[in-house]
Parts: C-alpha cells; structure tokens; sequence
C-alpha cells in the first residue's frame, strides 16, 4: 500500500468515527446543560463549595465566577510547583523556577498547556496528577460553560440570565469529560500507553551510559490532554513518545479523541438554539475548513519537490515511521486548527507551506472546529461579523438566530476579533526588536522569524504546540507567552459573555422575506470565506516574512 492511499484511509476511517459519535454525544451533551435535576456526586460537590446551583447568573456574574475559579487555579498550580521539592512523589525533582511556574501555571489554566520544560525530567508524580490532569479536566469544562452561556444568550429572550457557571463546570467534568476519559484511557492503555506510579530506571545502555526513564499516569493524562484540546504531554516528544502514543492505532484514536467534542458542540448547539440545522450549518463550515486544510497539508508534505523527497516518498524528516507522513499530517492539523496543542512529529521539520498552514490553522482563532467550547463560541462570533458583512451589503439590519445584531454586539464581536492578533503581532514585533530575545532563536531568517510567530501564535490562541528551535525557557519568554496566554484566554471571554447577556435581552425578531437563512449553504460559504479573508487581511505580512517566503525559497 502507498503512503498516499495510507494517509487517505486513515483520513476516511476519521471521518467515519466522528460521524458516528457526532450525534449521541451532541445529543447528550444538550440534554447535560438543559437538565433541571442535580446527580447525588454533583450535590455532594454543591454543598462542600456552597454553591447554589440552580441561581441563575447575569453575566456579569458568570464572567466573575470564570475568573475567580481560574485565579485560583493559577495561584495553585504555582504554588504546587513551588513547593514541589517538598512534596512526596517528586522523583526526586527541585520545585519549579518562579519564572518557569508562572508560565506552566496560566498554561494550564488558560487550557493552552505550553510547556518549556521537559515533563519527563522536571515534574513528579504530585504536580502531574493533582496539579497538571486536574486543570486538564476543569479549564476544558470552562471553555465549554462559557460557549453553552453564548448558545443561551441565542436561545433565550427578555432576560439576561446565562444559567449557573459552577453548575455548568461540574456538570461539564462529571458528565461528559470525565465518563470518556474513564473509556479512553482503557483504550489506551490496551494500545500500550503506559499506567502506573513508578520511579525513575534505568532500561539499558546507551552510547555508553544507561538510559533513564520514569513511568507514571501516563494513560488517565494523555486522553483528557486529547479530549479537554489542552496538548500537554508526560513527555517532552510528547504524542511522539512511545509511552504516549504507540502505534496507528492509538494515533487515529488520539486524533479522534481532540476533534470529536468540538465537533459534537455544533449538534449541541442546534439542539439548544431549537434548529439542528443551525448546527448542521457551523458542522459545514468547520467540516470544510479542516478538510481543506488537511488536503492541503498532505499534498505539500507529500509532493514538495527535491530529489531528498522524491527518494524518501515525501517530507519524512521529523515525522515518527511508525505514523508516517499521512498520520503525522493528519494529526498536525487536528492540533493547530484546535487548542490542543500535542504533537506527533517536529512542526519546524515540515516544509515551508506546511509549517504556514499550521501557523494559519492557529491564526484562523482555531475555530474549525477549535478547542472544546472555544472552537464553537469563536465561531459563532464569526457567524455575528458574517451576518453583519451580508447586511451591509444587501442595506438591511443584521440579524442571527432572531436576534438582531445592532452596535453593541458588532462591537463586541470585534473586539473578540482584535484582541488575539494585536497579542501576537504586538509581542512578536517586540522580540524581534529587542536583541536578547533574538538570542533564543536556533535559526536566522524567515525560519527563525516563524519560530517566534509561532511561539506567540500558539500561546494567545491558547494552543500550545512548539514550532521548534526557538529556546523559550527564558525569563522574557516565559514571561511575556504566560501573559499571552491569559490574555488570549480570558479577554475573549469576557466579550464573549458581554455578547451572551446582550443576546439574551433581546425581544426575538420574526422571520421576513428578507431574512437572511443561516442554515443555508450559502450562509457557510459566506462564513467560511469571512474568515479566511479577516485572517488573510491580519495576518499575511506576518505570513510574508515566514513560511511564505521559506517556502518559494525551497
């Protein structure tokens, strides 16, 4: 069998998979966020916090409670890593650099999971598992509390009541993240995904000196940093390593695992909003734009021209055999068009086009379909400038979903779609221009120049993945992605949420004539060519100077 066909089935047995989970856990997750009755583990959790989980939050109120519950989060990651010297379990590890703990604390929080550190040599058993897993769990459950408060702000008039944030943040952990993960895990671990609390061994000699590894929690880590789109890994290879990731086999159920929740919102989303072809419609455009861009991606990594290539079958450098080419491109585009953030293969190793569609997968604000939750309430704000192009053109009041989008929410979506590229843009224009940043680059030129777009790229769309070459564990790094990261991750919310409450107090407007149908075809094609023409706008100088110029130089 070819390559090529190897890549293409691998593609189609995906496809097939999330189709047929797409909708049985749509459906579920809808009947999880609308359901008035309480489980006795969720009450128990109620009480210890003295949470009331039936007040309904204005939001406002909402957006205190994200922010509250996600300080806290950073304030005990960091402290945890601190501490770590102190703690049973640390393999014998010193606590965590100042500088190094804030960046892995608003990682983590920030559901970005950008790591400067290698995991396998700085953190022990403690920190993994009780710091690092468990922000796994609970910032996916915020990311998809706040994108069910949007869908609320739809489905809801005359009030600007969003629901209850920690009701929704339990229900998200107790009844969607944590029952999948419980089944994956097993999966992988009958892959060979390793499981267990062991120490630090040596496993033979090598070049002279033994090789040392340690085992841990590898399994129950791995599938949550899949399913929650958070992208950290045990390892320093990450998805690479063979703990992790062994074979085919659990490298399609890992890319299944990130795609298959942020797919699944689009079918929440049109069961809540009372229309599943509204959902069907979003499901099109994300469904397009991956595809798209793995076509893409596959294309360029198997036909990029060179007589190296040729003889190779494709772009091999950098891309583990046991995945190949195909498996490692379809894997790098599930993580950069999601806020997952895991890798399989060396991102800075693929050609030059396809280091850009990784770096524009990002830039897009990750939306097809994106991380979970975020994917879907970043692409509802896009379907809110989409409507709003469409009325402009045709001179008529914008409107979606019977909510009319007047100043308010236009402005709001804007400011959602400003923040991210003014964070990327602003700090990468700083570290080029200052010398000492400059230093951590391993390459000149337009690679290097991409190594650094892609390091700020990744953090402020809370994504993750390393490009490579770039030594990041400095203090201005550390520094200024950790301040990204949150940035891009909570300023967003708070539009976000502005936005819901604005929706929700609005009177429905009945359907005319002359009302635009977001459930059309035409209504995706028009969506999905906003976005790609916003992001182009934004970022193509950006894009020039990088992987545009390596790649017609190649």
């Amino acid at each position: 069998m070819s390559p090529v066909l190897a890549g293409v089935l691998q593609l189609l047995a995906l496809i097939a998979a999330l189709a047929l989970a797409y909708r049985p856990l749509g459906d579920h997750m809808a009947r999880v966020y609308t359901s008035t009755k309480h489980l006795r583990v969720e009450k128990w959790m109620y009480k210890a916090t003295g949470a009331d989980p039936d007040a309904e939050m204005r939001w406002t109120a909402y957006l205190r409670g994200v922010l509250a519950f996600s300080a806290a989060g950073v304030l005990f990651l960091y402290l945890l890593q601190r501490l770590q010297g102190s703690l049973p379990g640390s393999l014998g590890f010193r606590s965590i650099d100042p500088d190094q703990a804030f960046n892995t604390a608003a990682s983590f929080v920030a559901n970005t999971n950008w790591q400067s550190y290698s995991g396998e040599q700085a953190m022990g058993h403690v920190v993994q598992t009780a710091g690092l897993a468990v922000q796994n769990f609970v910032s996916a459950a915020v990311g998809i509390a706040v994108a069910v408060a949007l869908v609320r702000g739809f489905a809801r008039s005359r009030t600007g009541e969003l629901g209850n944030f920690w009701a929704d943040l339990v229900r998200g952990v107790v009844r969607i993240l944590l029952p999948i993960s419980v089944l994956g895990a097993l999966v992988l671990v009958a892959c060979g995904v390793l499981q267990n609390f062991s120490g630090i061994h040596g496993v033979g000699q090598f070049l002279g000196g033994t090789q040392l590894w340690n085992g841990g929690a590898i399994a129950t880590q791995e599938v949550i940093k899949l399913l929650g789109t958070n992208g950290g890994g045990y390892f320093n290879a990450n998805s690479a390593h063979p703990f992790e990731n062994p074979g085919p086999f659990s490298n399609l159920f890992e890319v299944f695992l990130i795609l298959v929740i942020p797919f699944a919102l689009t079918r929440t989303f049109g069961k809540m909003v009372g229309s599943v072809r509204q959902g069907y419609a979003i499901l099109a455009t994300m469904a397009t734009i991956w595809l798209g861009f793995t076509a893409l991606m596959m294309w360029t990594e198997f036909h990029h021209g060179g007589p190296a290539f040729d003889l190779a079958g494709g772009a091999t450098e950098g891309k583990e055999t046991r995945f190949g080419i195909g498996g490692s491109s379809i894997f790098a585009v599930a993580t950069t068009l999601t806020s997952t953030g895991a890798v399989n293969s060396f991102h800075s190793s693929y050609t030059g086009f396809g280091g850009g569609i990784e770096l524009l997968g990002m830039q897009l604000g990750e939306i097809a379909p994106g991380g979970v939750g975020s994917g879907l309430y970043g692409m509802l704000v896009m379907a809110v400038i989409a409507v709003f192009i469409a009325g402009l053109m045709v001179g008529r009041t914008p409107e979606y979903l019977g909510k009319k989008i007047g100043t308010r929410e236009i402005k709001l979506a804007a400011c959602y779609i400003l923040i991210t590229p003014a964070l990327v843009l602003g700090f990468t224009a700083v570290s080029m221009a200052l010398p000492t940043p400059k230093n951590s680059m391993l390459n000149s030129g337009a690679h290097g120049f991409s190594e650094v777009l892609y390091a700020f790229t990744s953090g402020a769309n809370n994504n993750g993945s390393a490009f490579g070459g770039l030594s990041a564990d400095t203090t201005w790094f550390n520094t200024t992605i950790g301040l990204a990261m949150l940035l891009g991750r909570f300023l967003p919310m708070v539009f976000v949420l502005a936005l819901a409450g604005s929706l929700a107090g609005q009177t429905p407007i009945p359907k005319t004539a002359g009302t635009l149908r977001t459930e059309k075809p035409l209504f995706t094609g028009l969506l999905a060519g906003a976005i790609m023409i916003i992001t182009g706008l934004t970022y193509f100088p950006a894009l020039a100077l990088g992987p545009l110029a390596e790649g017609l130089a190649s």
